[in-house]
């Protein structure tokens, strides 16, 4: 992981291999590249003609362009990066938190390979400092794991350096390195990003690595090193307790389901809030097989059941004054002679029964058991986690999620917090008429319903597995959870720890008494 420090340093004095500068496009009568704060010192290394320098070199400030030019002879540093931040604000000094994370994160995967970056990014408040110190962190991520290892039929003398490492070192530049709120922001900042960058690793570890046991077993050693209490029940005991949705996708694999229960506890705490992920830790389809160029992916589809461990340690980890229970439900789908056939029922976790019209909506199946489970702990709210539906992707496309509710307030403070840490996500209505889609003449209700709208009958499916008198919402991550084009901003190339940050701004509300 990415080191980060707090620096009283100037930018002209830090040795470092490279410094970090933001710049803006300029709008109306101010058109033209503008340097943004913290760039004042490097300006004046370049004898107040950085900007000049920069747009003859072609910059023109917009968001997530990238310049790099060697440094004049007052930096101790051999090398400026000049990222770009958009357009100007109407106060100069107020730059988008997002902006400034999307350009430290362009920045710090610019100089993977590089072992110390001052980054000189506006961070005259706290919370500049804080979405500076989050986007390097994130962007200077990189899932190396499977890659540079020893290549036994290469000629003795041959060296295989492998991939580039991520940037080694990120020194925050500008902020107030002995105040106690700046600290605790940066500290807050690594936190999260270590554990979003540890949920990424999850979704990038190929199937054959991470299948339900293995992933427990990572779940229980975190809960040890963080004081979080880790219940696992495996097959046997998910059989005993009668949880047929598990069991009914997980049983054409020989990975056996697990059902994970991560509990956060602060003695000070007077709310609690469940988190529920789904983990399908391959998804084949079961005999509903997905078609061809479908399946290359589906090791993210535990992607939810990341997010939702990432949250409860990073709550643990800031010592929030509320109570986090995580639930990751965890299973494979696969396609074998002991697999949920088309027009199975399974008698659910609740009590109801449920008709299996397609092997592939099994995500909506092992969360409906983890909710009626979480449900019986009577918590405050409850948000599940899920890569569920194609639909949303198509609804929505591939950078934002969905957010559906039985309570429109919880709905909309999801939205507003999302929207407040970075991430792209839409609140999405619930109608009534869908549900009728679901009907089985044989069941309680079948796990298919209308075609159209697809994303919001999963929703209305979960939906009648929440304990009364619950808040509840539902995150579908299909689209952002897992990124197949170019890496951009802080976002890389495949998992990304889509809404983790929104997870664990909710747990600090809900500490605050601002549940929603």
């Amino acid at each position: 992981m990415t080191a980060l420090t707090l620096s009283t340093a100037g930018a002209a004095t830090l040795r470092a291999d490279a410094l970090v500068v933001g710049v803006a496009k300029g709008t109306g009568p101010k058109s033209g590249l503008v340097l943004a704060p913290g760039s004042e010192a490097v300006d004046k290394a370049f004898d107040g003609k950085l900007a000049a320098v920069l747009e003859t070199l072609g910059a023109t400030g917009a968001e997530g362009e990238l310049t790099k030019l060697p440094a004049a002879s007052g930096l101790k540093a051999p090398v400026v990066v000049a990222v770009g931040l958009g357009a100007v604000p109407d106060q100069e000094d107020a730059y988008d938190a997002e902006a400034l994370r999307r350009a430290a994160g362009t920045a710090a995967r610019a100089l993977s390979g590089v072992k110390k970056a001052g980054f000189a990014l506006p961070a005259g408040s706290v919370e500049d400092a804080a979405a500076v110190a989050e986007g390097a962190l994130l962007g200077a991520y990189a899932f190396t794991a499977y890659q540079g290892g020893e290549d036994k039929l290469a000629p003795k003398k041959a060296k295989d350096n492998g991939p580039k490492q991520p940037l080694d070192e990120v020194v925050l530049l500008g902020g107030k390195a002995r105040d106690k709120a700046y600290k605790a922001a940066v500290e807050r900042a690594l936190a999260l990003a270590e554990e979003i960058n540890r949920a990424r690793d999850l979704i990038n570890t190929p199937p054959n690595d991470l299948y339900p046991e293995s992933f427990a077993a990572v779940a229980t050693a975190a809960g040890k090193e963080h004081g979080i209490k880790v219940q696992v029940l495996d097959e046997k005991a998910l059989v005993k307790g009668g949880y047929g949705g598990l069991l009914g996708v997980g049983q054409g694999s020989t990975n056996g389901p697990r059902l994970v229960k991560l509990a956060y506890t602060h003695p000070k705490a007077e709310k609690t809030l469940a988190l529920v992920g789904k983990g399908i830790t391959y998804d084949s389809g079961g005999i509903s097989l997905k078609p061809a160029g479908h399946n290359e992916t589906m090791k993210c589809d535990m992607s939810g059941a990341a997010a939702v461990f990432a949250a409860v340690v990073s709550a643990a980890r800031l010592g929030l004054k509320v109570n986090v229970t995580g639930w990751l439900a965890l299973a494979e789908n696969m396609p074998s002679g002991n697999a949920t056939r088309p027009g199975d029922v399974l008698r659910m976790y609740s009590g109801k029964t449920v008709e299996v019209l397609n092997t592939d909506a099994e995500g909506r199946l092992v969360l409906a058991d983890a909710l009626t489970r979480a449900s019986e702990e009577k918590p405050d709210a409850i948000v599940d986690v899920a890569t569920l539906t194609g639909a949303m992707v198509l609804a929505l496309g591939n950078r934002t999620f969905g957010i559906m509710a039985n309570d429109d307030a919880f709905r909309t403070s999801i939205h507003e917090i999302a929207d407040e840490v970075g991430e792209a996500s839409w609140p999405m209505p619930l109608p009534a008429d869908l549900r009728k889609g679901m009907d089985s003449p044989t069941a309680d209700i079948a796990n298919m319903g209308e075609r159209m709208g697809g994303g919001l009958v999963a929703g209305l499916f979960l939906k009648e597995f929440v304990g009364e008198g619950i808040a509840w919402a539902h995150l579908d991550i299909a689209g952002p959870a897992f990124h197949e084009g170019a890496p951009y901003g802080y976002t890389p190339k495949g998992g990304t720890g889509s809404a983790v940050r929104t997870l664990v701004r909710l747990a600090e509300r809900t500490a605050d008494g601002d549940l929603g």
